[in-house]
Parts: structure tokens; C-alpha cells; sequence
């Protein structure tokens, strides 16, 4: 009988040698699994593509396209499906925690998206100063001389110019629109 040894030893006393791959500290090992990817060709407003990229795949079974990503990169506040011979078609629902799409895509597919850019924080302040404007030329148009009824209010004992009064008008109904939407997200 024969005596079984060490690998390594030097002195082998098996019949048959043992054939071990040797593996250098240099060399790595690694498997690469092809991820999922669609093309996308970006369209904003309907013109362009504005750019062609390939976007991986996530989610559990890897077929839900990142669509918060793409909201953040470009600035687009809603992105669309989108046929370059019809135009716009129905928004790209995407979950609110993990932005993925709804809907799921397969692996090569050629998608064309629209984007709609989020809107400037300039446009809402100019509307609000030119209603302000407009309030307060009508104002002083129409009210040339205050009604009698107006001068025995005089709450603080001084007379409002037609400017202040448009604004005490656009802030109250702003307000009101906004405090309404706050009672009934509480259940008032």
C-alpha cells in the first residue's frame, strides 16, 4: 500500500500526480455577464435627438429603464415616449423612491424620449410682477379719486397707494390658494 502525501511535498508517493492550475498573484479571474442596455435618443421639445446614448437596465429582473437618472442629467422635469414621425406620445411613468420605470424594456431595444424642461424660477416672478403692474394701472385708471367709503376706513391713518393695494390683492389670493391646498392635504 502506498503512502498519500502533501501536494506540495516534493516526494509523491501516489500512482497518479494530481494536475493543479497555478494561478500568479498577477493574474485575476472574473466572470463578465453582458448588463442589459437600450439606446436612447434624446429629443427635447421634439427637436433633435439632442443625444444618442446607451442606458443600462436596473431592477430585479434588469428590465426597468433609469428614468430619474436621465431627469437629473439633463434637467427635464417629464419625459416622454416619442415617435419621430407622430411626435409626443404618453409620459414615462417611473416609481417615486427607486425612479425606475413602470413599464419594463427589452435588452437592445431603440427607444426615442422627449423631454420637457423644467420650468425657470424667472417665469413665475415676472407673471407675479407684471399682474402687480397691471392691478395697480387699472387701479389708478378706474379709482382716480378714493370712494367716500374708503377715506372713513383709514385704518392707519394714511392713504394706500393703488400699488400697495394690488399687491395686498395678489398676496391674499396666493395665499389663499396655497392655504386651501394645505387644509386639504390635512383633511380639513
Amino acid at each position: 500500500m502506498e503512502k498519500e502525501t502533501d501536494n506540495n511535498s516534493p516526494m509523491m508517493t501516489t500512482t497518479e500526480s494530481i494536475q493543479t492550475e497555478t494561478v500568479t498573484p498577477t493574474q485575476t479571474r472574473s466572470v463578465k455577464t453582458k448588463v442589459p442596455e437600450v439606446e436612447i435618443h434624446l429629443y427635447n421639445r421634439g427637436k433633435g435627438p439632442i443625444e444618442v446614448f446607451k442606458s443600462a437596465l436596473g431592477g430585479w429582473d434588469q428590465d426597468q429603464l433609469e428614468v430619474q437618472d436621465i431627469l437629473d442629467k439633463y434637467g427635464f422635469k417629464s419625459i416622454y415616449a416619442f415617435s419621430p414621425q407622430s411626435g409626443r406620445t404618453v409620459p414615462i411613468r417611473f416609481h417615486p423612491r427607486n425612479g425606475r420605470s413602470i413599464l419594463s424594456y427589452k435588452d437592445g431595444s431603440l427607444i426615442h424620449v422627449d423631454g420637457e424642461p423644467k420650468d425657470s424660477l424667472i417665469k413665475p416672478v415676472t407673471r407675479i410682477l407684471l399682474g402687480v403692474v397691471v392691478v395697480t394701472v387699472i387701479i389708478a385708471i378706474v379709482v382716480n379719486e378714493p370712494p367716500k367709503w374708503l377715506r372713513k376706513l383709514n385704518v392707519f391713518g394714511a392713504d394706500f397707494p393703488p400699488w400697495v393695494v394690488a399687491c395686498m390683492v395678489i398676496v391674499f389670493t396666493r395665499m389663499r390658494k396655497r392655504t386651501r391646498d394645505f387644509i386639504k392635504k390635512f383633511g380639513w
